[in-house]
């Protein structure tokens, strides 16, 4: 297979993991394939897109990228349309654009790997891509009730808008970030480390599954307060998941899961030794 070029754009993106999960899969698979973070602001990706060359094979997309890819590319899955979100873009050789959302099953595999306990119910901190990616998962994996708690409703309107488009129909609620107690049977926490404030935090005490959708800070003050009879389910779970799965759509070759899944705890454990 002649060498190939992806990358992942965002903005941060220089804390990303995925070069190293991706490197570690071109090893194991023989490519001389190359893998790279690309610094790409909001408003930069149309700019971005006109300079890649035919060597470009695929793109995965972080904040603030995910929504703002949705009319640049040529087509999309039906779970990308469904999530309004893409964080997968495949170059085809047809020169086509090919949108998906690989954080969706991404997410499906990282919760069955932990737990395969029913999910009826789930809270849902932060209202950005992500958060209706997970929360449209949840729905998948039988949820049937989502509140999405957020600093302001009005930014989070898209993201509710997606949950309720789900074809189960999950009765969607929007309540303040506060610190009111979660009682649902998974809290999954998109916000950033510094907004885990002791309140909110304390709030998600008992709740038997926690979904913290970062890996880095690692761990979250909400990672950390997960008890022995808490269920934790990691942000490197969902990254590996779906980087997997980005993987085989860039390649379409099977990724060496565990392979990936050592390489990202490797970089994490260096970046704890710096």
């Amino acid at each position: 297979m002649s060498a190939r070029r992806c990358g992942v754009l965002g903005d941060p993106v220089a804390h990303s993991l995925s070069p190293a999960l991706h490197r570690a899969a071109y090893d194991v698979l023989g490519l001389d394939w190359s893998y790279d973070a690309h610094r790409v602001p909001s408003g930069g990706l149309p700019a971005f897109l006109a300079g890649l060359d035919g060597q470009w094979r695929g793109l995965s997309l972080t904040m603030p990228l995910k929504r703002e890819v949705v009319p640049l590319v040529d087509r999309l899955t039906d779970r990308a349309r469904l999530a309004g979100a893409v964080n997968t873009v495949v170059l085809e050789d047809s020169g086509e654009r090919l949108g998906d959302n690989t954080d969706l099953p991404g997410a499906a595999a990282a919760v069955r790997e932990r737990t395969p306990v029913p999910l009826t119910s789930a809270v849902v901190l932060g209202g950005g891509a992500t958060a209706g990616s997970v929360g449209l998962t949840l729905a998948d994996l039988g949820v049937r009730s989502i509140e999405v708690r957020v600093r302001e409703a009005a930014r989070a309107a898209e993201t509710v808008a997606v949950l309720r488009s789900h074809p189960a129909g999950v009765d969607v609620r929007v309540a303040g970030l506060g610190a009111a107690p979660v009682e649902a049977d998974v809290v999954v926490s998109t916000i950033p480390a510094s907004a885990q404030v002791p309140a909110l935090v304390e709030a998600c005490r008992g709740v038997p599954v926690v979904f913290e959708a970062l890996y880095d800070p690692w761990p979250t003050p909400l990672a950390a307060s997960v008890t022995d009879e808490q269920v934790l389910v990691g942000g490197l779970d969902l990254l590996v998941h779906q980087a997997a799965l980005q993987l085989t759509l860039f390649t379409g070759l099977d990724a060496p899961l565990e392979a990936m899944r050592e390489a990202g705890r490797r970089a994490l454990a260096e970046r704890g030794r710096a």
